[in-house]
């Protein structure tokens, strides 16, 4: 997103061996939007009415299982990681949190989340929280957002901590608590879509900036 970093697409491979060096070969890695996480790796004995509203990745879970072996490298490596939507969903799976499965079936929520009208327009607020990476790279302590998701972070993972919140409650940002073991250069995940809005809004370039000059002093810390 105009931010001078060169995109590799990660393969659609479950082999350990790939991914691990395809982490290797990379200053960064970016995790994005798309289907619906599988509730069975968080959840069990989901309701009729629940599993209705899941919409599975058409692999049959292999790109559940690429992502979630792809954080632990990113871990294991030591790599700046962003992630997106889906992106922020499965870190916290993969970390060792919740999500909620549909939040208009779980929740009462005052904001529409799912507004697929709207998919480049900011709908809504969130509240950031001031000492956070997300409000010192936007330089805010609200930001504007799209929102066109209907699952959610539900109990967040113990090394994550909530740092962009909407008035309804809703997670809408995560990064590492200080001190979490495992610490990496730069953790962000957002619900929303930045990279739909970054043409038209500085904030919103400046999680693309921030991450991609992460990758660039990480490439050169370990030169």
């Amino acid at each position: 997103m105009n931010a001078g970093g060169i995109p590799l697409t990660l393969p659609a491979t479950i082999s350990r061996e790939v991914i691990s060096e395809c982490v290797n070969r990379c200053d960064g890695v970016l995790l994005t939007g798309g289907e619906d996480v599988n509730p069975s790796l968080y959840a069990n004995g989901l309701s009729a009415q629940l599993k209705r509203t899941v919409t599975l990745t058409p692999d049959g879970g292999a790109r559940d299982y690429r992502e979630i072996v792809l954080i632990d490298e990113v871990f294991q490596q030591c790599k700046p990681l962003l992630a997106i939507c889906r992106g922020h969903q499965i870190l916290n799976v993969a970390l060792g949190g919740t999500l909620i499965v549909d939040i208009p079936a779980q929740k009462k929520p005052t904001i529409n989340h799912r507004r697929m009208d709207k998919r480049s327009d900011m709908v809504h607020e969130v509240r950031l929280t001031a000492d956070s990476l997300l409000a010192k790279i936007t330089g805010a302590r609200k930001l504007g957002v799209n929102s066109t998701h209907h699952q959610a972070v539900n109990r967040v993972a113990p090394a994550l901590r909530p740092v962009a919140v909407s008035d309804d409650g809703i997670v809408e940002g995560l990064e590492l608590k200080p001190g979490s073991a495992g610490w990496l250069p730069f953790l962000l995940s957002v619900q929303f879509h930045p990279e739909r809005l970054a043409d038209r809004y500085p904030q919103h370039q400046a999680s693309f900036d921030g991450f991609a000059r992460a990758c660039v002093l990480n490439r050169r810390n370990n030169l």
